[in-house]
């Protein structure tokens, strides 16, 4: 998932990061932000307010139950002694340069250990030159653009890691999914073009999908009137409609796609992973519906799952969701590389997330891969009349 208020800065952060970078290597040594005092420093980068806030505050809720939960059983164990969390938030407000002084704040003056969020890939490059600089880890729970994790040069981003799967593989699976799983052979296209999101995903897909794809249009994020180009898909035979963007313009395509008798499966990926999707195409017109996510009720059904649904529900009323479980794990994550390496050390804990495999999360089973991205299963979901009726795990 990707801010999509973030296009126009991405050349000039990118270019910043690769200069800022050129003289780092892929594993992280020296520096860095030390273990200190008594209490491990945690730092919260999220979305709490502006376009990006229905995931932010998602990460948010994930991170407070975990570090709560961590403090609760004693902390952290640190060689031969146990460290409680303290959690230091600030809002990025959805913003790139926002989300940047967040990290240059968190970094140097809360001098955190290691740091969740941003959870979109473009504040996340916004960020990531400042966490590099201070040499201290990011983990996000919902930046999936594939570039985040490697630089231009092809070496891995030291200080970047994922909780959630990037972009490439989630198309590609759900590209096999459509084809052998509901053995649809022809797809028509209707993508964002604004967002390297939308353009990532449609690649992934095309290279992936052994079927037929009849047609490709595009529209632009924040567009509200999709007839025209749908009325052009419309008069092509198609099997599935397949909409690669987020949820905000995919459910006003939904409500369109239905108003006018497509009644073909719409698919999608994890911008589709929001209740608001439903609330905008409307219940009766959200039938037929299938994505990919990183969490599902009914496909997580191990016992770390169960108990993170359990716990999220009675702290916070509500059923737990795909982001908030992705920062949940996240935070776990960090966890567990402090616990590997017998320090908080900010450098220490990068090294260890770099070396974490068999990890149990509660999305599911978590190996770190060469470019810093989690090897895990994909789950798709299928809505009809405005419920999920079924997730399936797809490996």
């Amino acid at each position: 998932m990707q801010g999509k208020k973030f296009a126009k800065v991405m050349g000039t952060v990118m270019l910043a990061g690769s200069l800022l970078l050129a003289g780092c290597s892929s594993s992280a040594a020296g520096g860095g932000n030390k273990q200190s005092g008594k209490e491990i420093v945690l730092g919260g980068n999220f979305e709490l307010s502006g376009s990006a806030a229905a995931y932010g505050q998602a990460m948010q809720k994930g991170v407070k139950l975990a570090v709560e939960q961590i403090n609760k059983d004693g902390g952290v164990k640190v060689g031969n002694k146990k460290m409680k969390i303290k959690l230091v938030q600030k809002d990025n407000k959805s913003d790139n340069s926002s989300a940047a002084s967040v990290a240059s704040n968190l970094t140097t003056k809360s001098k955190v250990n290691a740091v969740i969020g941003p959870i979109t890939s473009g504040a996340g490059l916004a960020a990531l030159p400042n966490y590099t600089k201070s040499k201290v880890p990011y983990i996000t729970p919902g930046g999936t653009q594939d570039s985040l994790t490697v630089q231009k040069n092809g070496k891995v981003q030291p200080y970047m890691f994922r909780s959630c799967f990037e972009d490439s593989y989630q198309g590609k699976a759900l590209a096999k999914y459509v084809y052998n799983n509901m053995h649809l052979k022809r797809v028509a296209i209707l993508a964002d073009k604004s967002t390297d999101y939308g353009q990532g995903l449609t690649k992934a897909f095309k290279s992936s999908y052994k079927g037929t794809v009849v047609e490709t249009q595009y529209y632009q994020a924040g567009d509200k009137d999709f007839n025209t180009l749908l009325t052009k898909l419309k008069g092509k035979k198609f099997d599935a409609l397949y909409v690669p963007g987020y949820y905000t313009e995919a459910g006003l395509i939904v409500k369109q796609a239905r108003q006018m008798g497509i009644n073909q499966p719409i698919v999608g990926a994890d911008g589709f992973s929001d209740p608001k999707l439903v609330q905008i195409a409307g219940k009766k017109a959200a039938t037929n519906i299938y994505y990919t996510t990183h969490f599902d009720a009914k496909a997580n059904t191990n016992a770390k799952a169960t108990a993170y649904m359990k716990a999220f529900k009675a702290k916070y009323g509500e059923e737990a969701g795909t982001f908030d479980a992705l920062a949940y794990d996240a935070t776990y994550m960090i966890k567990d590389a402090i616990e590997n390496e017998k320090s908080a050390d900010s450098t220490k804990i990068a090294t260890g997330l770099s070396k974490l495999k068999d990890f149990k999360g509660v999305t599911g089973t978590i190996t770190i891969d060469k470019k810093h991205n989690p090897q895990k299963q994909v789950i798709v979901a299928k809505v009809v009349n405005g419920k999920e009726a079924s997730a399936t795990a797809v490996k």
